[in-house]
C-alpha cells in the first residue's frame, strides 16, 4: 500500500521568513458572496485568494540562477524535471546543536547507522530536529548547518539535490553563502524549510517529488515536497 508523507510546510500571513525576504501577504480578493451580488454581506466567503510572497517562501526549492550571479539565466523553468522526481534518504542528525556545523564524518555515520547508501541523482534530506523544536521562535534561525567541505562532498557524490529543515543549507556568515556557491558550481540544487523528517528516519529508500511552479526565469519556487513509500 502505498503510503505518502508531506514534507511541506504550511503557506500563511505572518508566516516566519528569511531575513529580508518578502513578507507573506494573504487576502481575499473575490469572495461567492460578490459573485452572488449580495450587498453588505456579514461574512465574505473566500472564492480567490490574493497571495504576495517571495519565490523562497515556505518549504521551496532554489534555482541555479540564485547560487550566483555567474549562473543568470539558469531559472527555475530551465532545470530538468528530473532534478526534483528522484530517489531519496533521510540521514539522521539529530544531535546536531544550534548552529553546529555538519561535517563529512557526521554524514557518513549517518549513512552507517541505517545502512544507507547515497546514489547518484539521489536527493539527501538530513532530519536535525529543528523544526519540532524552534520552529517560529527566536531560536528558528539559527540551526545547524552544512559546512563547506561536507556541502562539497555531497555533490561529488553526484546528487540531484539536499534538503533540511532550517531557513538555509549552510550557518549563515559561517557557510552558507559558500554552500550555495558550491551548488551552482557542481549543478546540484537544495530545498530548505521541510518538516515530518523525522517520519523518514529508519524507513530506507523513497520516493521524492518536490516539483516546482515554473515561474519564467524563478530563482526558486515553492514546492508540495512528499516522500512515497511503495
Amino acid at each position: 500500500m502505498t503510503k505518502i508523507i508531506d514534507l511541506s510546510q504550511e503557506i500563511y500571513e505572518g508566516m516566519p521568513v528569511y531575513k529580508d525576504l518578502p513578507q507573506v501577504k494573504m487576502s481575499v480578493h473575490n469572495s461567492h458572496e460578490e459573485w452572488d451580488g449580495i450587498k453588505n454581506p456579514t461574512k465574505k466567503t473566500p472564492a480567490v485568494h490574493k497571495l504576495v510572497l517571495g519565490e523562497h517562501t515556505g518549504t521551496h526549492v532554489d534555482a541555479i540562477n540564485h547560487m550566483a550571479k555567474i549562473y543568470e539565466g539558469q531559472s527555475i523553468d530551465k532545470m530538468p524535471l528530473s532534478m526534483f522526481y528522484t530517489e531519496g534518504i533521510c540521514l539522521d542528525l539529530s544531535y546536531k546543536t544550534l548552529k553546529e556545523l555538519i561535517e563529512v564524518e557526521d554524514l557518513i555515520k549517518a549513512c552507517n547507522l541505517h545502512k544507507l547508501t547515497i546514489k547518484k541523482n539521489d536527493t539527501v534530506l538530513l532530519y536535525t530536529n529543528h523544526y519540532r523544536q524552534y520552529f517560529n521562535t527566536q531560536f528558528w534561525s539559527d540551526g545547524p548547518g552544512l559546512s563547506v567541505k561536507a556541502a562539497r562532498w555531497l555533490g561529488e557524490q553526484g546528487i540531484a539535490a539536499f534538503g533540511v529543515e532550517t531557513m538555509s543549507p549552510g550557518i549563515p556568515k559561517v557557510s552558507n553563502k559558500e554552500v550555495h556557491h558550491i551548488c551552482g558550481e557542481l549543478g546540484f540544487t537544495h530545498y530548505e524549510n521541510m518538516i515530518n523528517l523525522h517520519k523518514l528516519i529508519g524507513k530506507g529508500r523513497f520516493r521524492f517529488i518536490g516539483l516546482p511552479l515554473k515561474i519564467r526565469g524563478g530563482t526558486g519556487s515553492p514546492v508540495r515536497a512528499v516522500a512515497v513509500f511503495e
